[in-house]
């Protein structure tokens, strides 16, 4: 990667990251779907000026289906689930269980879209899922007001998330990347339009959860999907695919800054099994087969 990549991607990690915050803040007003159809809607407002040309309208006139089922599985669904998760769980804890996202889009690539799973990607996929049980281990309470439930909403979330990377590769890697997001965000702002609405909470909305919500609209959504697409385009998909190694520092960080988390040896443990597990299983860290010398 270039240097200008490079703060690229860190200024990407790090607006991802303060997503996490903006929603631990925002949800309690808002409710979830309405932050997010706030989130989605200001972002789909600032987005779909980059349509305006005859080609770019017409490509996603042409495949508005495919980007309305982009729009659910990627943005509307998971979105909300982990709005809903930041009114129980930290904002850092929260971005740690959802780096297993990559987990999550090997399994249902090798089960649906006949994506292969080499020999030591499995060692990966065992390693990040006990770094999760590590994370949550002492907090996967699934009576009523526990956090398991609230934990199974992240990991739904990157369930969707590895539904969505597969049929994205598979159905819309032909699209430019602008039409690619401008298109499901303007999806997304429709399908959230009606619940969102009916959803609004009647008391009125503080400056402080307004000012989180158009934050996580215009930074982590808009400039951040800019930033996504242009690195995908410039660095590649493998060194793009690193900021989810760094997101979790990030929202950490913020959390411990901003919002005063703690960081404890439990997350911390945590965090370093499952990034490695998560490594293991992009390819991002290979192992190499030790080459037994043959028998004289």
């Amino acid at each position: 990667m270039s240097p200008a990549d490079t703060l690229r991607l860190l200024l990407l990690s790090s607006l991802w990251g303060l997503s996490f915050i903006f929603m631990r803040v925002a949800v309690p007003e808002f409710g979830p779907v309405s932050l997010i159809l706030v989130r989605m809607g200001v972002g789909a407002l600032l987005l779909v000026p980059l349509l305006l040309g005859v080609r770019y309208f017409q490509l996603a006139w042409e495949n508005k289906g495919r980007l309305f089922v982009l729009g659910l599985i990627n943005h509307v669904l998971p979105f909300s689930l982990l709005a809903l998760a930041t009114t129980r769980l930290e904002a850092g804890f929260t971005s740690l269980i959802n780096a297993t996202t990559p987990i999550f889009t090997a399994l249902l690539g090798a089960l649906f879209f006949a994506t292969p799973i080499r020999r030591q990607q499995y060692l990966g996929l065992a390693l990040a899922l006990f770094g999760v049980y590590v994370l949550s281990a002492d907090r996967l309470d699934f009576a009523l007001g526990g956090d398991g439930w609230f934990i199974l909403a992240v990991l739904g979330a990157t369930f969707c998330y590895g539904i969505a990377g597969n049929y994205s590769k598979t159905h819309l890697s032909h699209l430019p990347v602008r039409v690619l997001a401008a298109g499901s965000t303007a999806m997304s702002a429709l399908i959230l339009l009606v619940p969102g609405l009916m959803l609004w909470p009647a008391e009125p909305i503080s400056g402080l959860a307004w000012a989180n919500g158009l934050a996580l609209a215009v930074l982590s959504t808009t400039a951040a999907f800019l930033l996504y697409f242009g690195l995908i385009a410039s660095a590649g998909a493998t060194a793009t695919s690193t900021v989810t190694f760094l997101v979790p520092v990030s929202a950490l960080a913020w959390g411990f800054v901003l919002l005063g988390e703690r960081l404890s040896l439990q997350v911390l443990a945590g965090m370093a099994i499952t990034l490695v597990g998560t490594a293991i299983t992009t390819r991002l860290i290979r192992l190499r087969r030790v080459q037994r010398k043959p028998t004289p």
